[in-house]
């Protein structure tokens, strides 16, 4: 019985304690709060890349799915595919679109620099203000052309 006793003391204890840690170093998500407006634009790129990576599998997804109807409806007879033409003209252009969102994200992403101007607020801010900018569009190309896809995709012929 004291085999079991003494480890579950020991273990029980070193559970008090770390559920007692009131040592904040730890509190994930909540972050300080900008302050600077270096920091409020750090903090709007962050954000706006944290929607288009949140997007980006969906976005993948999206484009084998509308590729997919696109090749369904070549198998068409071409009587059908002639009918079908303003739609397969659709799927065409938000395929176009869908790999444009790809592609910006993919850009966007190689070409930021976290660290640019570290010691120069003013030229940082300029940067961070375009870095805005071109974020706020990659985001845009991404919501927008997966809405697009989906309002296609749903449409019947």
């Amino acid at each position: 019985m004291k085999k079991f006793v003494i480890p579950f003391i020991v273990v029980l204890g070193c559970f008090v304690i770390a559920c007692n840690n009131s040592d904040k170093k730890h509190d994930h998500g909540t972050g300080d709060a900008p302050k600077n407006l270096a920091d409020s634009l750090m903090k709007f790129i962050d954000d706006g890349h944290m929607v288009g990576m949140s997007k980006i599998g969906k976005l993948h997804n999206t484009q084998k799915e509308v590729q997919r109807v696109l090749d369904s409806l070549k198998k068409l007879p071409a009587k059908a595919q002639q009918a079908a033409e303003p739609y397969i003209n659709q799927l065409n252009a938000v395929i176009k679109d869908l790999e444009y969102a790809d592609f910006a994200m993919d850009k966007w992403m190689t070409e930021f620099d976290m660290d640019s101007a570290l010691d120069k607020m003013e030229q940082r801010i300029r940067y961070l203000t375009d870095e805005k900018l071109k974020v706020s569009k990659m985001k845009e190309a991404i919501l927008g052309s997966l809405q697009k896809a989906d309002s296609l995709l749903k449409a019947k012929l």
